[in-house]
């Protein structure tokens, strides 16, 4: 078996521990589920189970760092006199059709996310790295002193924008438009 074959089992097998683990989430609660209960569903070991996800919130998140890196790419392939804030933001509508290409499963995991406290502190500590490879770039689209961390404020403030656009996505039952929430918060902000 070739080596591409094998990594597309290893993430069709990835995909579906984390399917089997959102509607056991959505069925039983995230608390009351098990990674044992998970493992079954799917038909492997608690250790296979490990081998793909350090934690029982790494299945929902797992995808959260390959997220923040199609943003980095598209950001990184905008004009570089793109002011910073427009090109964030027409960097995370290039990157949609990686970083939201499943919108129910987001729906589902939003759900989740507003009552499970360590998901949120699990997502706080992943989004550090879509700081850390954001800033870079938007701090080439400063000038002065104190660039670098500017950047930082600016990416992190624009971060808050899109947890607030999706707070608000997910309370309407993914019924209203995302990139409209996310300027409506970033406007309230500038």
């Amino acid at each position: 078996m070739t080596s591409s074959a094998i990594e597309r089992q290893r993430a069709e097998l990835r995909a579906e521990i984390a399917r089997a683990a959102v509607g056991l989430f959505t069925a039983r609660g995230f608390d009351a589920t098990t990674v044992d209960d998970i493992a079954a569903a799917v038909g492997v070991s608690r250790r296979t189970f490990f081998r793909y996800f350090g934690t029982k919130e790494d299945v929902l998140l797992h995808d959260l760092n390959a997220r923040g890196d199609a943003v980095a790419r598209a950001l990184a392939a905008r004009p570089a006199d793109e002011e910073p804030w427009v090109a964030l933001r027409a960097a995370m509508l290039d990157a949609a059709p990686e970083t939201l290409a499943d919108p129910e499963s987001d729906l589902a995991v939003g759900r989740l996310m507003k009552t499970v406290p360590s998901l949120r502190a699990r997502r706080h500590e992943k989004r550090a790295h879509w700081v850390d490879g954001l800033a870079p770039l938007v701090a080439e689209r400063l000038t002065g002193p104190g660039a670098a961390f500017r950047a930082r404020a600016v990416v992190s403030a624009a971060l808050l924008c899109v947890d607030l656009a999706s707070e608000a996505w997910i309370e309407s039952g993914g019924t209203a438009d995302l990139a409209e929430l996310y300027d409506e918060a970033v406007a309230a902000i500038r």
